[in-house]
Protein backbone atom coordinates (compact mmCIF):
# COMPACT_ATOMS: atom_id res chain seq x y z
CA UNK A 1 0.00 0.00 0.00
CA UNK A 2 2.79 2.40 0.95
CA UNK A 3 4.70 1.73 -2.30
CA UNK A 4 1.60 2.31 -4.44
CA UNK A 5 0.95 5.61 -2.69
CA UNK A 6 4.49 6.77 -3.24
CA UNK A 7 4.36 5.80 -6.94
CA UNK A 8 1.11 7.69 -7.29
CA UNK A 9 2.60 10.72 -5.56
CA UNK A 10 5.76 10.66 -7.67
CA UNK A 11 3.75 10.53 -10.89
CA UNK A 12 1.84 13.62 -9.83
CA UNK A 13 4.98 15.38 -8.63
CA UNK A 14 6.83 14.63 -11.86
CA UNK A 15 3.99 16.19 -13.81
CA UNK A 16 4.48 19.46 -11.95
CA UNK A 17 7.01 22.03 -13.07
CA UNK A 18 8.35 22.56 -9.52
CA UNK A 19 8.20 20.28 -6.53
CA UNK A 20 10.01 19.89 -3.20
CA UNK A 21 10.86 17.11 -0.77
CA UNK A 22 11.39 18.29 2.80
CA UNK A 23 12.73 16.19 5.67
CA UNK A 24 12.48 17.55 9.19
CA UNK A 25 13.92 15.99 12.36
CA UNK A 26 12.87 17.41 15.71
CA UNK A 27 12.66 16.50 19.38
CA UNK A 28 9.57 16.97 21.53
CA UNK A 29 8.99 16.40 25.25
CA UNK A 30 5.61 16.18 26.98
CA UNK A 31 4.45 15.88 30.57
CA UNK A 32 3.01 12.58 31.72
CA UNK A 33 -0.79 12.53 31.57
CA UNK A 34 -1.04 15.44 29.13
CA UNK A 35 -2.88 15.53 25.80
CA UNK A 36 -0.44 15.54 22.91
CA UNK A 37 -0.99 16.74 19.35
CA UNK A 38 1.74 15.99 16.80
CA UNK A 39 1.65 17.89 13.52
CA UNK A 40 3.27 16.63 10.37
CA UNK A 41 2.63 19.28 7.74
CA UNK A 42 1.15 22.74 7.45
CA UNK A 43 -0.88 21.61 4.47
CA UNK A 44 -4.63 21.37 4.93
CA UNK A 45 -6.47 18.07 4.97
CA UNK A 46 -8.06 18.53 1.57
CA UNK A 47 -4.73 19.56 0.04
CA UNK A 48 -2.92 16.30 0.80
CA UNK A 49 -2.98 13.04 -1.10
CA UNK A 50 -2.24 11.00 2.02
CA UNK A 51 -0.79 11.14 5.53
CA UNK A 52 1.04 8.14 7.01
CA UNK A 53 2.16 7.94 10.66
CA UNK A 54 4.61 5.17 11.52
CA UNK A 55 4.95 4.85 15.29
CA UNK A 56 7.92 3.06 16.85
CA UNK A 57 7.52 2.95 20.65
CA UNK A 58 7.45 -0.20 22.80
CA UNK A 59 5.20 -1.44 20.01
CA UNK A 60 5.07 -0.65 16.30
CA UNK A 61 1.92 0.44 14.49
CA UNK A 62 0.63 2.63 11.64
CA UNK A 63 -2.13 5.18 11.20
CA UNK A 64 -2.82 6.58 7.72
CA UNK A 65 -5.40 8.47 5.72
CA UNK A 66 -5.71 9.05 1.98
CA UNK A 67 -8.11 11.17 -0.02
CA UNK A 68 -9.09 8.01 -1.87
CA UNK A 69 -10.64 6.63 1.33
CA UNK A 70 -8.04 3.94 1.95
CA UNK A 71 -7.40 4.38 5.67
CA UNK A 72 -5.40 2.24 8.10
CA UNK A 73 -5.17 2.07 11.91
CA UNK A 74 -3.24 -0.71 13.64
CA UNK A 75 -2.58 1.26 16.83
CA UNK A 76 -4.38 0.68 20.10
CA UNK A 77 -4.54 2.99 23.10
CA UNK A 78 -6.62 5.88 21.80
CA UNK A 79 -4.32 7.44 19.17
CA UNK A 80 -6.21 8.95 16.25
CA UNK A 81 -5.87 11.28 13.29
CA UNK A 82 -7.84 14.48 13.72
CA UNK A 83 -8.24 17.89 12.12
CA UNK A 84 -8.07 21.36 13.58
CA UNK A 85 -10.82 23.91 12.98
CA UNK A 86 -8.78 25.06 9.97
CA UNK A 87 -8.61 21.46 8.61
CA UNK A 88 -4.95 20.89 9.48
CA UNK A 89 -4.16 17.25 10.22
CA UNK A 90 -2.52 16.10 13.45
CA UNK A 91 -1.99 12.93 15.48
CA UNK A 92 -3.81 13.04 18.81
CA UNK A 93 -2.57 11.13 21.92
CA UNK A 94 -5.17 11.54 24.71
CA UNK A 95 -3.20 10.49 27.81
CA UNK A 96 0.53 10.60 27.26
CA UNK A 97 2.42 7.90 29.18
CA UNK A 98 5.77 6.16 29.21
CA UNK A 99 4.41 3.67 26.67
CA UNK A 100 4.12 6.51 24.12
CA UNK A 101 7.80 7.42 24.22
CA UNK A 102 9.61 6.71 20.96
CA UNK A 103 10.02 7.78 17.34
CA UNK A 104 7.11 9.08 15.26
CA UNK A 105 7.64 9.19 11.50
CA UNK A 106 5.13 11.08 9.37
CA UNK A 107 4.97 11.14 5.59
CA UNK A 108 2.72 13.53 3.67
CA UNK A 109 2.29 14.05 -0.06
CA UNK A 110 0.55 17.03 -1.62
CA UNK A 111 0.55 18.85 -4.99
CA UNK A 112 4.01 20.29 -5.49
CA UNK A 113 5.93 18.30 -2.91
CA UNK A 114 6.15 15.90 0.00
CA UNK A 115 7.17 16.12 3.66
CA UNK A 116 8.78 13.67 6.02
CA UNK A 117 8.87 14.52 9.71
CA UNK A 118 10.83 12.42 12.19
CA UNK A 119 9.86 13.31 15.76
CA UNK A 120 11.76 11.92 18.73
CA UNK A 121 9.22 12.04 21.55
CA UNK A 122 10.29 11.98 25.22
CA UNK A 123 8.38 12.25 28.48
CA UNK A 124 8.74 14.30 31.66
CA UNK A 125 7.74 12.51 34.89
CA UNK A 126 8.04 14.23 38.29
CA UNK A 127 9.99 12.16 40.84
CA UNK A 128 8.83 11.16 44.31
CA UNK A 129 11.05 13.06 46.73
CA UNK A 130 12.06 12.33 50.34
CA UNK A 131 14.82 13.16 52.81
CA UNK A 132 15.92 11.66 56.14
CA UNK A 133 18.83 10.99 58.50
CA UNK A 134 20.41 7.58 58.94
CA UNK A 135 23.51 5.95 60.42
CA UNK A 136 26.22 4.50 58.20
CA UNK A 137 28.81 2.83 60.35
CA UNK A 138 29.59 5.25 63.15
CA UNK A 139 28.58 8.35 61.20
CA UNK A 140 25.22 10.00 60.81
CA UNK A 141 24.48 11.10 57.23
CA UNK A 142 21.73 13.04 55.50
CA UNK A 143 20.00 11.36 52.56
CA UNK A 144 17.99 13.13 49.84
CA UNK A 145 16.20 11.02 47.23
CA UNK A 146 14.32 11.74 43.99
CA UNK A 147 12.72 8.47 42.89
CA UNK A 148 11.22 7.31 39.58
CA UNK A 149 11.51 10.51 37.56
CA UNK A 150 12.25 11.29 33.94
CA UNK A 151 14.68 12.80 33.15
CA UNK A 152 16.99 12.48 36.14
CA UNK A 153 16.48 15.09 38.86
CA UNK A 154 19.28 17.32 40.14
CA UNK A 155 20.04 17.37 43.90
CA UNK A 156 22.05 20.00 45.75
CA UNK A 157 22.63 20.80 49.44
CA UNK A 158 22.38 24.01 51.41
CA UNK A 159 25.79 23.25 53.00
CA UNK A 160 28.93 21.97 51.35
CA UNK A 161 30.47 18.70 52.44
CA UNK A 162 31.45 15.22 51.40
CA UNK A 163 28.50 13.98 49.35
CA UNK A 164 27.93 10.84 47.33
CA UNK A 165 25.57 10.73 44.33
CA UNK A 166 24.03 7.49 43.07
CA UNK A 167 21.83 7.12 39.99
CA UNK A 168 19.88 4.03 38.94
CA UNK A 169 17.38 3.27 36.18
CA UNK A 170 14.40 0.93 36.37
CA UNK A 171 13.12 -1.41 33.71
CA UNK A 172 10.48 1.20 32.81
CA UNK A 173 13.14 3.80 32.01
CA UNK A 174 12.43 5.93 35.09
CA UNK A 175 15.47 7.21 36.98
CA UNK A 176 16.19 7.36 40.72
CA UNK A 177 18.79 9.78 42.09
CA UNK A 178 20.07 9.60 45.70
CA UNK A 179 22.51 11.98 47.33
CA UNK A 180 24.18 11.25 50.70
CA UNK A 181 25.95 13.94 52.75
CA UNK A 182 28.06 13.44 55.87
CA UNK A 183 26.42 15.36 58.71
CA UNK A 184 28.34 18.38 60.00
CA UNK A 185 25.51 20.86 60.46
CA UNK A 186 22.49 20.78 62.77
CA UNK A 187 20.16 22.19 60.11
CA UNK A 188 20.31 21.02 56.52
CA UNK A 189 18.14 21.28 53.45
CA UNK A 190 18.37 19.68 50.03
CA UNK A 191 17.13 21.32 46.84
CA UNK A 192 15.69 19.15 44.06
CA UNK A 193 15.15 20.57 40.57
CA UNK A 194 13.36 18.87 37.70
CA UNK A 195 12.04 20.00 34.29
CA UNK A 196 8.48 19.06 35.33
CA UNK A 197 8.44 21.77 38.03
CA UNK A 198 8.62 25.50 37.42
CA UNK A 199 10.81 25.93 40.51
CA UNK A 200 12.89 23.65 42.71
CA UNK A 201 11.60 21.73 45.71
CA UNK A 202 13.32 22.25 49.08
CA UNK A 203 13.26 19.59 51.81
CA UNK A 204 14.42 20.65 55.28
CA UNK A 205 16.14 18.14 57.57
CA UNK A 206 16.47 19.06 61.25
CA UNK A 207 18.43 17.19 63.89
CA UNK A 208 17.57 17.23 67.59
CA UNK A 209 19.60 19.44 69.93
CA UNK A 210 22.80 17.95 71.30
CA UNK A 211 24.42 14.82 70.04
CA UNK A 212 22.59 12.69 67.49
CA UNK A 213 20.73 9.74 68.96
CA UNK A 214 21.79 6.15 68.79
CA UNK A 215 21.12 4.15 65.64
CA UNK A 216 17.80 2.34 65.75
CA UNK A 217 19.36 -1.12 65.59
CA UNK A 218 21.71 -0.38 68.53
CA UNK A 219 18.84 1.10 70.54
CA UNK A 220 16.75 -2.04 70.02
CA UNK A 221 19.68 -4.21 71.16
CA UNK A 222 20.12 -2.20 74.37
CA UNK A 223 16.42 -2.41 75.18
CA UNK A 224 16.45 -6.18 74.62
CA UNK A 225 19.50 -6.60 76.88
CA UNK A 226 17.83 -4.63 79.70
CA UNK A 227 14.63 -6.67 79.45
CA UNK A 228 16.56 -9.96 79.50
CA UNK A 229 18.60 -8.83 82.53
CA UNK A 230 15.45 -7.91 84.49
CA UNK A 231 13.77 -11.23 83.68
CA UNK A 232 16.92 -13.19 84.59
CA UNK A 233 17.13 -11.43 87.96
CA UNK A 234 13.50 -12.11 88.73
CA UNK A 235 13.85 -15.81 87.87
CA UNK A 236 17.04 -16.09 89.95
CA UNK A 237 15.44 -14.76 93.14
CA UNK A 238 12.27 -16.79 92.61
CA UNK A 239 14.26 -20.00 92.22
CA UNK A 240 16.41 -19.20 95.25
CA UNK A 241 13.33 -18.76 97.41
CA UNK A 242 11.86 -22.07 96.28
CA UNK A 243 15.08 -24.02 96.99
CA UNK A 244 15.70 -22.46 100.49
CA UNK A 245 16.30 -25.15 103.32
CA UNK A 246 13.41 -26.04 105.58
CA UNK A 247 15.21 -24.81 108.70
CA UNK A 248 15.65 -21.43 107.04
CA UNK A 249 11.99 -21.25 106.11
CA UNK A 250 11.03 -22.16 109.75
CA UNK A 251 13.30 -19.42 110.97
CA UNK A 252 11.02 -17.03 109.22
CA UNK A 253 8.25 -17.79 111.77
CA UNK A 254 6.71 -14.60 113.10
CA UNK A 255 7.75 -13.28 116.56
CA UNK A 256 4.17 -13.54 117.88
CA UNK A 257 4.16 -17.31 117.32
CA UNK A 258 7.53 -17.69 119.05
CA UNK A 259 6.34 -15.79 122.16
CA UNK A 260 3.20 -17.91 122.38
CA UNK A 261 5.29 -21.10 122.30
CA UNK A 262 7.58 -19.85 125.07
CA UNK A 263 4.59 -19.01 127.29
CA UNK A 264 3.26 -22.54 126.91
CA UNK A 265 6.58 -24.09 127.91
CA UNK A 266 6.81 -21.91 131.05
CA UNK A 267 3.25 -22.69 132.23
CA UNK A 268 3.32 -26.45 131.74
CA UNK A 269 5.78 -27.30 134.65
CA UNK A 270 3.69 -25.36 137.22
CA UNK A 271 0.45 -26.97 136.09
CA UNK A 272 1.87 -30.47 136.42
CA UNK A 273 3.15 -29.68 139.96
CA UNK A 274 -0.27 -28.50 141.14
CA UNK A 275 -1.84 -31.61 139.68
CA UNK A 276 0.55 -33.91 141.69
CA UNK A 277 -0.07 -32.05 144.97
CA UNK A 278 -3.82 -32.35 144.57
CA UNK A 279 -3.51 -36.07 144.02
CA UNK A 280 -1.59 -36.50 147.34
CA UNK A 281 -4.18 -34.72 149.42
CA UNK A 282 -7.00 -36.60 147.78
CA UNK A 283 -5.43 -39.92 148.70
Amino acid sequence: MKEMMWVFALIILSACETWSLETVVRNSTFNVGSEVNLTCSKKLWNETFYVIWKIDTNKKCRISHSNSGRNEDSCNGGMSLQNTSSSQSYLHIPNFSNDDVGVYNCETAYPGGADEHIINVAITVPPNISAWFEWKGNKMVAVCKAENGQPAANISWSHTGNSLLETSSGSDGLITVESTLELHEKNLSCIITHPYWKSGKTLILETTKGQPGLPFNLLYILIAVIIIAVLAGFLFFAQKKLTMPKSCRQANTSPSKLSQAEDVEEVEPYASYVQRVNSIYNS
